[in-house]
């Protein structure tokens, strides 16, 4: 199912522009929002959600038109969202919480709601705590417990908004695994500011900033974009400086080694580096140029 987004804007207070022309496109299967806080990602997560209208533009989900009143009634029956805070009850537990969320979409049969809930249960591995109250979670296991509640429906477009942020390495890898395993048979939008959720799970992405589309393409076309700007520099003496970014610090037994993202002609004694996808999206972020984001086109 594809989403069709054009001339998208949305306006606050008359003047604070959070969304600013946005032309998009998103693919079925998953794919990644890419942004620094405040750049308008959770605007344009809401906005498809049927939370908030724009101020103008169109926006198309399949067939539905999600500007209209019936057309975001349509898209709330085929989806499933995880917002960034999750209202949780502390004092139910997570079989209990699911199964309430089931009745408030409407999941009537009660039988069909309890082995759907016990799917679900299983599919995020919380079958074994299924009887433990949600106050005794941790925060992975919150978020586990969100996306079952976003799956209940059985949706054709899951949303999540900064799924990982907060987590421990380990339960960020199972959250990633989760969600590339869902999107599969479903269009899955991935809104996050860690751009190693986006390398590990999405081909396809949306990097926005300041309300502005920057760039939309694949996972190789912003790479391709920081090819010929990714150094390594070794030295035993002080920190490089000039007009590049540092990206990572490697300290050795009596040298320091950095990768920098930045224009040769003004880094002296650097070795050329592979890019990654988070050297692509330091260099688009930096250089602000505009035929980076015409790459894919």
């Amino acid at each position: 199912m594809q989403i069709e987004i054009e001339n998208l804007t949305k306006t606050y207070n008359r003047n604070v522009r959070a969304l600013d022309r946005i032309d998009l496109t998103i693919p079925s299967g998953m794919f990644g929002l890419l942004g620094p806080n405040g750049a308008g990602k959770t605007t344009l997560m809401r906005i498809l959600a049927g939370i908030l209208r724009p101020t103008s533009g169109e926006i198309r989900v399949g067939q539905i038109d999600g500007t209209t009143d019936s057309g975001r009634q349509a898209i709330k029956t085929i989806l499933g969202y995880l917002p960034q805070e999750l209202g949780l009850y502390p004092d139910l537990t997570a079989r209990e919480f699911l199964d309430y969320i089931g009745i408030l979409k409407g999941l009537n049969d009660r039988r069909a709601r309890a082995q759907r809930v016990d799917e679900l249960l299983e599919l995020v591995a919380l079958s074994d705590v299924a009887k433990r109250k949600l106050k005794t979670f941790s925060g992975g296991m919150k978020r586990r417990v969100g996306i079952a509640q976003a799956l209940l429906n059985d949706p054709r477009l899951l949303i999540v908004d900064e799924p990982t942020a907060g987590l421990d390495p380990e339960e960020r890898i199972r959250f990633r695994n989760l969600l590339s395993d869902l999107g599969g048979d479903r269009t899955v939008i991935l809104s996050t500011h860690i751009v190693e959720d986006i390398a590990q799970t999405c081909r396809n992405l949306a990097i926005l900033g300041k309300g502005k589309l920057l760039f939309e393409g694949t996972t190789a076309n912003l790479i391709d974009a920081a090819r010929g700007k990714v150094w390594m520099i070794t030295t035993d003496g002080p920190k490089p400086d000039g007009d590049l970014t540092v990206v990572s610090t490697l300290h050795l037994a009596n040298e320091t080694q950095y990768r920098v993202v930045g224009d040769s002609a003004f880094i002296a004694g650097a070795q050329p580096a592979d890019p990654s996808l988070e050297d692509g999206y330091i260099w688009l972020m930096r250089s602000g140029r505009a035929e980076v984001a015409a790459l894919a086109g």
